[in-house]
């Protein structure tokens, strides 16, 4: 049975916290009268600002779409002022929680061993990481697999449990147009094809994020099991855009 694509979305900081429910309000009134969400071909989550956790999963109570956060402390308790513990996320609903995202690394320093120990709390306290990962500089598909495919394995060095890997290349984050499908194939297969191999990651997807927007499933086809969506996800029509192409592209027709 073909596992159902799975999209995510990070609200990053754009919305304020009213437009932040609004939005929630108009895209699981969307996902839950879509096909592509009741036949069960896709899967949807959010992850909105701390602040806004609790009310949007209030508003996703009876829906088909998940919560998470956009990050997680490295401890589960403690004198770790202004952190949230993974503890405290699974206890407000969340099932996510993004860890190692380019600007993270970027703009707040966190390196491999503290993006390791976020995957780690994720895990342990039942919240499926999305683990971001990805080259920071253009270079051939080969060799950003390569690159992509280490990354994976030092930050998962001894841990159990699903992940959502979000192939994410740092310098197409934020950019006019995604990575190439070829790049973004060659890619995703060489993190599919390394995950399957490790049992003790079994029932982990890997999606594709870095300026990802409609469109571009169809171009990708099956080679990635998802899309993690940023600016081009700020309009709920565009999901709905997105989960229209699921549907196509799990139809009978389609794969006749």
């Amino acid at each position: 049975m073909t596992p159902p694509v799975l999209l995510g979305v990070s609200l990053k900081m754009y919305f304020g916290h009213h437009d932040t429910l609004n939005w929630a309000r108009k895209t699981v009134e969307l996902a839950d009268a879509h096909p592509a969400v009741t036949s069960g071909a896709a899967r949807l989550f959010v992850l909105p600002a701390f602040p806004a956790i609790v009310p949007v999963a209030g508003i996703l109570a009876r829906s088909a779409v998940a919560v998470g956060a956009q990050d997680i402390a490295t401890e589960d308790s403690g004198a770790y002022t202004g952190e949230v513990s993974g503890s405290y996320l699974w206890e407000i609903g969340c099932r996510y929680a993004e860890v190692g995202h380019a600007e993270r690394r970027r703009l707040y320093g966190e390196g491999d061993t503290v993006v390791a120990a976020k995957t780690a709390a994720a895990l342990r306290n039942r919240l499926t990481p999305v683990l971001c990962v990805g080259e920071l500089d253009p270079v051939d598909p080969a060799e950003a697999a390569r690159r992509t495919v280490a990354e994976a394995a030092r930050l998962l060095y001894g841990l159990r449990g699903s992940v959502v890997l979000a192939y994410e290349p740092q310098w197409a984050i934020g950019a006019p147009e995604p990575a190439s499908p070829d790049h973004i194939t060659t890619v995703c297969g060489a993190l599919r094809e390394w995950l399957d191999s490790r049992p003790q990651q079994a029932g982990s997807t890997v999606i594709y994020g870095g300026s990802a927007g409609p469109g571009l499933l169809t171009r990708l086809g099956d080679s990635t099991g998802g899309l993690f969506l940023g600016r081009f996800a700020h309009d709920p029509a565009a999901v709905g855009r997105i989960l229209d192409e699921i549907e196509a592209m799990k139809s009978p027709a389609a794969v006749a």
